[in-house]
């Protein structure tokens, strides 16, 4: 009696275990998952040259020529680094104006069809891309928009906000109204109420909105290689997938490689630093 009582607890016990681990497990399969590509990719840009082919986990001889390829005077990868960041920090500025202002007015103001409006904003943002590209590229050859940088902007600002209106508006909803009615209690107007009580206080939303808008526009592909054709104007991602090695028949695998992590890293860092407020932004909106 008591040997099956005894084995009876150790197989719960066991169970219990393999309960309390299999979530961990299940963490660490996704974070594997997710970061296999990126670690592969750092390897391969480590490589020499000759050894792109290699499959070894890990560089047999360490080397940077391929982050010297990438800066070399041809590739023009200096300036597209500058035109990414150029379109990216703009769409990014824009995207917070038009939608701070815009989400403020959807939670504060009262009148039909609001919610409507909301849905509709939303239901823009799952068009796909490449369905727009073909009237956005007729629109801007007839108004000789190809090869600027507004080209690049305007579309990514459909893409970003609809994702920083509903965002923004969820945040607002959760901040009481008796804050702008102190203010104005005090003497301060609606326009001051808002800029200088509820936009201080709704930083930490905006700061998400922002870094998730930057990294969007950021790794933006088809409206740039779509929109522009000219070498001077191309963004980043569009001037890695155009590297070429030593023929017209190589294919510079650690070249590109060493191109992505210099985009990828910034962006890596930057959300490690801030992630704090990246998922204060995100969960505040949806709590009481």
């Amino acid at each position: 009696m008591t040997t099956a009582t005894e084995t009876a607890r150790r197989t719960t016990r066991r169970r219990f275990d393999a309960r309390k681990w299999l979530p961990v497990l299940g963490v660490a399969g996704i974070v594997l998952y997710c970061l296999a590509p990126f670690y592969w990719m750092v390897v391969t840009a480590f490589r020499r040259p000759a050894d792109q082919y290699d499959l070894s986990p890990l560089p047999r001889t360490w080397s940077v020529e391929n982050f010297r390829a990438v800066f070399e005077p041809g590739t023009g990868f200096g300036r597209a680094l500058l035109n990414s960041l150029i379109v990216a920090s703009t769409t990014t500025v824009l995207t917070l104006v038009i939608g701070t202002s815009t989400a403020y007015a959807l939670a504060r103001l009262a009148f039909r069809g609001k919610n409507l409006v909301l849905s509709l904003i939303i239901a823009t943002s799952m068009f796909p891309g490449i369905s727009l590209i073909v009237p956005l590229l007729r629109l801007f050859t007839d108004i000789g928009w190809i090869n600027t940088y507004q080209a690049m902007i305007l579309p990514s600002l459909s893409f970003a906000l609809p994702l920083a209106v509903w965002n923004l508006t969820m945040f607002f909803r959760q901040m009481p109204q008796e804050l702008e009615q102190a203010a104005m209690v005090d003497g301060c107007t609606p326009g001051q109420a808002f800029r200088k009580i509820i936009v201080p206080l709704a930083a930490p939303g905006m700061f998400t909105t922002a870094i998730l808008t930057f990294i969007l526009a950021w790794n933006e592909f088809i409206i740039a290689l779509s929109m522009v054709n000219e070498r001077e104007m191309q963004t980043v991602t569009v001037a890695i997938s155009k590297f070429t090695g030593a023929t017209q028949y190589d294919q510079p695998f650690g070249t590109q490689m060493a191109a992505g992590v210099i985009v990828t890293i910034p962006l890596v860092i930057g959300v490690l630093i801030f992630q704090r407020r990246i998922i204060a932004g995100l969960t505040s909106g949806g709590l009481k």
